[in-house]
Parts: C-alpha cells; sequence; structure tokens
C-alpha cells in the first residue's frame, strides 16, 4: 500500500502538471484569438475615425464656400427684387460663429444649411454594398435654431432635422471622390466633385424651395413644384 500510494501520489502530480501545461496552452491560444479579433476590430474604427476627420475638414470646407455662395445669391435677388420695386429688408444671410449653420432668408422662404449632424462616423447606404463612409450638410425648410429649440438630445435633434429635410450631400474623406447630392422629396440623386458641390447645392436647394409653392389649405398642407 505504502508503494501503491507513493506511486499513485506521483501519477496525480504528473496528471496535474499535464492538466496545467493543458490549460496554459489553452488560455494562450485563448488569448491569441481574443489579440487577433481585437486587432481586426480596432484597424476597422481607426480607419473609420481616419474617413471621419479627413471627411470632417472637407465638409468645412465645403460648408464655409457655402457661405459665400449663399451671399451672391443673396445679393443677386436683391439686386433683381429691387430692379423690380420690390423691398428688399427679407432677403439675407445668417450663419453662427462656428459656420456649421447657415440660414438663407429669401421673402417668406426660409432654408438652413447645417453640418451638425456629423456626430460619429457614418456611411451613405449603396445597393452594391459599397458603403460610403461620409460628412452629411442636410438643407432643411425653416429656420434651424426655432427647428431644434424643443429637442432633448441628440436623436430628437435628428427626427426635427430630417422632418423638415429638403436635400443632403455627402461628402467623402478623398478629395478627389465626388459628394453625393440627394434631394429629398423627388428621390433625385446626383454626383457632384467637390470643388462645384457649394455652388451646385445651394442653387439647387433655392430653385427647388422658391420655384414652387404652397397650395392654400384643405385638410393638409400641401407644395407644388413648378
Amino acid at each position: 500500500m505504502f508503494i501503491l500510494n507513493i506511486g499513485y501520489k506521483k501519477d496525480t502530480k504528473l496528471l496535474n502538471n499535464f492538466e496545467s501545461f493543458d490549460n496554459s496552452e489553452t488560455a494562450t491560444k485563448k488569448d491569441i484569438v481574443i489579440q487577433e479579433r481585437v486587432e481586426l476590430v480596432s484597424s476597422h474604427m481607426y480607419k473609420q475615425f481616419l474617413d471621419y476627420q479627413h471627411s470632417t475638414v472637407n465638409t468645412n470646407d465645403i460648408f464655409s464656400r457655402m457661405l459665400d455662395c449663399l451671399e451672391l445669391v443673396s445679393n443677386n435677388l436683391k439686386q433683381s427684387f429691387s430692379s423690380r420695386g420690390v423691398t428688399t429688408q427679407n432677403i439675407y444671410v445668417e450663419s453662427d460663429a462656428l459656420k456649421s449653420v447657415a440660414l438663407i432668408n429669401i421673402l417668406w422662404h426660409k432654408m438652413s444649411f447645417t453640418t451638425r449632424c456629423n456626430f460619429q462616423p457614418q456611411a451613405l447606404f449603396r445597393e452594391d454594398g459599397r458603403h460610403i463612409f461620409s460628412n452629411r450638410i442636410m438643407a432643411i425648410r425653416g429656420n434651424y435654431n426655432e427647428l431644434i429649440k424643443d429637442a432633448k438630445d441628440r436623436e430628437e435633434e435628428m427626427v426635427k432635422l430630417l422632418e423638415n429635410e429638403i436635400a443632403s450631400l455627402y461628402v467623402p474623406a478623398d478629395q478627389n471622390q465626388k459628394c453625393v447630392f440627394k434631394i429629398k422629396h423627388t428621390g433625385q440623386e446626383f454626383t457632384l466633385n467637390q470643388i462645384d458641390a457649394p455652388r451646385e447645392v445651394v442653387l439647387k436647394v433655392v430653385e427647388t424651395v422658391c420655384g414652387g409653392g404652397l397650395y392654400h389649405q384643405d385638410g393638409s398642407l400641401k407644395s407644388f413644384i413648378v
């Protein structure tokens, strides 16, 4: 019994050593799997982060040039209406200090443009699966500040913006890649290079809003495009 007991203890020790080795090897494999999978996730998110940064720079540049275009449109409208004997005090452009919101008032029409919808990296859905990570410039009906004043958080703010959306310009990270411009109520979609985008977006939005009109209310508010 004594010898058997000693032998049993030795066998137990060897078994424990093998189990310890197996557990160590398994733990090492688990660590490697976790490391590899996490590395894939971090690489993917880092790419999104870089695209977000670059598209933000491009978006801010385009928005700044849109402000210049809005001023030109406003000045030309003032001259045009003034020559027709129409007062032009209700034709003006306003923007915030950060240059992230702009308002153009054209007589009875108000349109706002904003970049305050880019809180995180997001992609424009594409049917072919080649989704475009991009920032967004939204054109909305009305005064931006009045529309969102009661919003409690970003989600509510976005809901209000989408309810009043006229169109959106999606700006990619690569300056050489074309922007996508989508008009909401018609479903039309255009591609614009980043040089011409500010002018074309401003003109198309003004044409869309001011080139139409409103029917007298009869149950529900309706609009039309000339």
